[in-house]
């Protein structure tokens, strides 16, 4: 019977061991030292005005629908660009439901950006991501926008051009992926203008 109570109480107090290590030290250290390195993308890589106001994460996709803005990739999380509710719509290829909502977009995005019905309208602008959050579109997408922008604003297109090379993040460690424009960055840097 010693023997066991021995046993029972090496087992309880390594598990305390390592609840207290795994569960309380290690989240800590971890944390520390994200704090200290990199402390904007510990915190959710906030956009922040000069006046401390939060505009968002740079790692979120919004909403934007005015014509004056560019327009993210279309959302299938919760009610659109809902972060607790990430995930991608489930329908697959076949789905008429999927086709006819593309085909409503691909019509939209046409008339909206002055798109003869012929024109090519990229992917991006017309399916939504596995997360549903997107915060970036291809430059197709963003170029194919910048008449529609441009004259919203009443601004040349050549400068909006400019802004979206300014908000146009590389691929990943130079050759992972394409270039993407962060859609929050870009709006964010034309209301500035």
């Amino acid at each position: 019977m010693k023997t066991f109570f021995s046993e029972i109480r090496g087992a309880v107090m390594a598990t305390l061991i390592l609840a207290v290590v795994c569960c309380g030290l290690y989240p800590l250290v971890v944390f520390g030292i994200a704090q200290v390195c990199f402390p904007a993308k510990a915190n959710g890589s906030l956009i922040v005005e000069k006046d401390g106001t939060i505009r968002g994460s740079e790692l979120l996709g919004q909403n934007f629908a005015a014509e004056k803005y560019f327009h993210p990739r279309p959302s299938a999380a919760g009610n659109g660009y809902d972060a607790t509710s990430s995930g991608g719509s489930n329908l697959g290829p076949t789905s008429q439901k999927l086709n006819d909502a593309i085909k409503d977009r691909v019509d939209a995005y046409r008339k909206e950006n002055g798109m003869k019905e012929t024109d090519a309208v990229p992917a991006d602008a017309v399916t939504a991501s596995g997360s549903g959050l997107d915060p970036h579109i291809s430059l197709r997408n963003a170029e194919l926008q910048t008449a529609r922008v441009a004259k919203a604003r009443q601004l040349d297109a050549a400068k909006v051009r400019a802004l979206i090379q300014q908000n146009t993040d590389a691929p990943d460690m130079g050759f992972l992926g394409e270039p993407g424009v962060n859609v929050l960055k870009l709006n964010l840097a034309l209301d500035r203008l």
